[in-house]
């Protein structure tokens, strides 16, 4: 006995009998509400209206859509996995980001002997970096860095160096026309009741001279806003930081602090190089506690103190000049940082010399921008 159902292949003898055994499991197994003819879709058989001639539905049989259903197994699977895998790409990627935007930490030493002569010669392997006591890998060494200088230069201009201003100018002219490369910058500022910039960043040396002969005396001394002012200034600029004080280290204007000095020195990463003019030699008519600050400040910041007494202006002015073309450049990417730390202090030695040997200035320590990393 055969049947004929429109749009679907004649059944014969068999094939027919079981044909209504399933339609009638369907009926008793579909869900209510569900029509038995949708459970027998799911089984196999799904209409397709799509390219149907006359616009009926053509039934598809059991093998294709079986065939189907794992084509698109299959395509779900592979997206998921493609999913999974730009994820972790994009977290691969992020992590790479992170340890590339930990900062590098730049350090400048300068070595001497324990007769006050320049070591040269030393290479990456003689140096050894400890941050907050931990060791920390060399990344950056430079001999001689040619990294742009930017500096500021500071004049006292208060009532007790006035008898000064003029030989201060001469020997700053000097200097300036001494260090200056095509890359470097300058500026000029002078303090006394109040901080003014005379002149702003360059690198034409006429315009310091005319900044130098702008100078002229006031009464009190704003010493720490100038290191301040000053250390703000510098901070955004690339490559070496320095800020040259002169100065005999009276600060009478009383606004800023020294704290607030040597951190601002700090957080900017400037070099202080305090150049100590002392008008009254008698210790009854000097400040030795503005003398011991600017010593200080100098030590803290990787910087030096000079005293014009000892050699005159001319001469500490070019002791600084070769103090900043003779640094080693030592950088490094802090890792296994102490948390909760937000200054973080830096040594550097030279282990296979005796501690006495070798004089090796640098910066303390720097502040940190974000939280300690355990990378």
């Amino acid at each position: 006995m055969a049947s004929k159902v429109p749009g679907a292949p004649a059944l014969k003898g068999h094939d027919f009998s079981r044909a209504v055994r399933r339609t009638q499991t369907d009926r008793a197994l579909a869900p209510e509400g569900m029509p038995a003819s949708d459970l027998t879709y799911l089984r196999g058989l799904k209409p397709k209206a799509l390219h149907v001639p006359h616009g009926r539905a053509e039934v598809l049989p059991l093998q294709f859509l079986r065939t189907t259903s794992g084509l698109f197994r299959w395509l779900s699977w592979a997206g998921c996995l493609a999913l999974f895998g730009a994820s972790a790409a994009t977290l691969s990627a992020q992590d790479v980001t992170l340890r590339v935007d930990v900062k590098l930490v730049n350090i400048f030493v300068n070595v001497t002997d324990r007769n006050g002569a320049i070591v040269g010669g030393l290479s990456r392997e003689d140096f050894a970096v400890t941050e907050d006591g931990r060791p920390q890998s060399i990344a950056v060494f430079e001999r001689q860095s040619e990294l742009p200088l930017n500096l500021t230069l500071a004049i006292d201009t208060s009532g007790s160096v006035r008898k000064d201003l003029t030989e201060e100018a001469d020997a700053a002219r000097r200097f300036v026309h001494a260090i200056l490369r095509p890359q470097d910058q300058m500026s000029l500022m002078q303090f006394a009741t109040e901080v003014r910039e005379l002149t702003p960043f360059t690198n034409k040396v006429a315009l310091i001279d005319r900044g130098l002969n702008q100078l002229h005396a006031d009464y009190a001394t704003a010493l720490y806003d100038a290191i301040v002012l000053g250390s703000q200034q510098l901070g955004p600029r690339d490559g070496r930081r320095v800020l040259i004080v002169v100065s005999d280290g009276d600060d009478t204007a009383k606004r800023s602090t020294y704290d607030q000095a040597l951190e601002a020195a700090l957080r900017h990463e400037v070099m202080i190089y305090s150049i100590i003019d002392v008008p009254i030699e008698a210790s009854a008519g000097r400040d030795l506690g503005g003398e011991h600050a600017l010593i200080t400040l100098a030590e803290q910041t990787g910087g030096k103190s000079f005293y014009v007494a000892e050699g005159g202006l001319n001469k500490a002015f070019a002791q600084v000049s070769d103090d900043l073309r003779t640094q080693y450049l030592i950088g490094y990417y802090p890792h296994n940082q102490e948390p909760g730390r937000t200054f973080h202090r830096i040594d550097v030695t030279v282990p296979r010399a005796a501690a006495q040997d070798f004089n090796i200035r640098h910066k303390t320590g720097y502040y940190g921008d974000g939280p300690a990393t355990k990378n």
